[in-house]
């Protein structure tokens, strides 16, 4: 039947249901008139016992089904404003109504029925119009929530990963599941889902059935070897790489251990049981070099702590010779050893034929130590050669321009620079150094031999006037027996 509009009106106004609207429902305006009239509801409602309880529909102060959407929303949002106080205000008057001490609850205000005289008392606690109190809204239990986050797929829950959101995968407890959750994690190319997804799996699956799967699964593999390296997980990366069959990998991952050694003898022991690892052939022989350098290095150092020689009060030991490289420790040995016979393990030559350092290298250092201490008569030996008639003649692997640097460098006398600028074969080269360092009688000689007057005639200028330089140019200038290109 058909209402009539005024009637449609009265109802609507009258109704305490309401369609969802996106209104601001948490005005407080209008929460403490909503709240008014659902006390007033009650107190002057009409019950009748003999309804069934069936039929009262559950609804909050604000007149609202108790699980509804607008309901949820209006609770969350009084929740994240007021926290843990009450969301119901309260006039300032005088008495007011203990919570505590009311023997009444709020489902009772809604279901009466079995006690009639209940509201009665609880009208009479409202007669004094000094006190007023307003019901908070109805709370949603917690019981009654739903926990969506272990009811994700593995497709949701890694999305929900991705985006930083709540998610749990302590759900995908069977093997077939936890795969899926990699695979879906590997699909979508995220190393910190990987990762997190990878961490699960070690915690939550043996080593051996772990490494069994990730053998199928390369991206997932290097993410796992990677992880475990950044941990410092060296046991179990071991463990995986033997699984793997990738035996030169494990042998590395152990050798570089000796660098968590502090004690060098320890150290050595270490490096000696590295020997017997797999190790590529090229690998193999470094593993065996390194161990046979440390293992002279204790022996030099354990000797030279001791060593009472004029060479070590006159240039003191500034550092330990444990754990140098090669270099450092040919260097020293040329410092402090030069001259042994092959037979000793501190002798550079020793060194030199154990390790099988290049010609040039050893140049280079040997040069380098005995132009530092000014020792010239041994840097002649280093360059000093004898041919097939018995006739010596100076040789240089690395070319005499760098070894003039390298003597520049340490000081040495003008007689010494000179004698090996000399040494240079190609004329261009030779005048650039000399010119550079000053050699005087070698830039003369050179444009003498290259026949250029000018030239001389200019550095002639720049010389010192009276000069034993500048007077061999002028007689050389003034000397009828050389023809000048110009």
């Amino acid at each position: 039947m058909t209402r009539a509009k005024p009637e449609d009106d009265e109802y609507w106004n009258s109704s305490k249901f309401k369609a969802f609207t996106f209104d601001d429902d948490d005005d407080e305006f209008s929460r403490l008139k909503e709240s008014k009239r659902a006390v007033n509801s009650i107190l002057v409602g009409d019950y009748d016992d003999d309804d069934d309880e069936d039929d009262v529909e559950r609804v909050s102060w604000t007149g609202e089904p108790v699980g509804s959407i607008s309901w949820s929303v209006k609770e969350t949002a009084s929740r994240i404003r007021s926290g843990s106080e009450q969301s119901f205000p309260k006039i300032d008057t005088t008495p007011s109504l203990s919570k505590q001490g009311s023997g009444y609850s709020l489902s009772s205000l809604f279901k009466a029925r079995s006690k009639p005289g209940a509201f009665q008392s609880f009208s009479e606690s409202f007669s004094d119009t000094s006190t007023r109190t307003y019901a908070p809204e109805l709370r949603k239990p917690r019981s009654d929530g739903k926990d969506f986050v272990s009811d994700l797929s593995p497709e949701e829950t890694v999305r929900r990963m991705q985006k930083g959101r709540a998610f749990s995968l302590e759900k995908f407890r069977s093997l077939q599941d936890k795969l899926l959750l990699l695979d879906e994690a590997v699909a979508v190319y995220d190393g910190n889902v990987i990762t997190a997804v990878l961490i699960y799996l070690k915690r939550s699956l043996s080593k051996e059935i772990l490494f069994r799967e990730l053998m199928a699964r390369d991206v997932a593999l290097r993410h796992y070897v990677h992880y475990l390296k950044e941990m410092g997980e060296q046991k179990l990366l071991v463990e995986l790489l033997k699984a793997l069959g990738r035996t030169e990998d494990m042998a590395l991952i152990q050798y570089k251990e000796h660098l968590n050694i502090k004690d060098e003898g320890r150290r050595r022991d270490f490096l000696k049981s590295c020997l017997s690892l797999p190790f590529s052939h090229d690998d193999a022989t470094l593993v065996q070099d390194h161990y046979t350098l440390l293992e002279r290095q204790i022996i030099i150092e354990a000797s030279d702590k001791k060593a009472d020689a004029d060479i070590f009060k006159k240039f003191p030991r500034k550092a330990s010779i444990l754990n140098m490289p090669i270099i450092t420790t040919l260097y020293y040995s040329c410092f402090y050893h030069y001259g042994e016979s092959e037979g000793t393990f501190s002798s550079p030559s020793n060194i030199r034929k154990t390790f099988r350092i290049a010609e040039k290298q050893y140049i280079l250092t040997a040069l380098g130590a005995r132009a530092k201490l000014k020792s010239w008569f041994d840097v002649d030996s280093l360059f000093n050669t004898k041919n097939w008639l018995g006739y010596t003649k100076k040789r240089s692997p690395i070319g005499f321009h760098r070894v003039v640097d390298i003597l520049q460098k340490n000081s040495a006398p003008v007689q010494v620079l000179q004698e090996y600028v000399n040494l240079i074969d190609d004329t261009e080269l030779k005048l650039s150094v000399a010119l550079k360092y000053k050699c005087h009688d070698i830039i003369i000689n050179t444009y003498r031999d290259l026949k250029d007057r000018q030239q001389l005639t200019v550095y002639g200028e720049k010389l010192e006037r009276g000069s034993v330089e500048h007077r061999k140019i002028q007689e050389l200038l003034n000397s009828g027996q050389i023809r000048w290109k110009n």
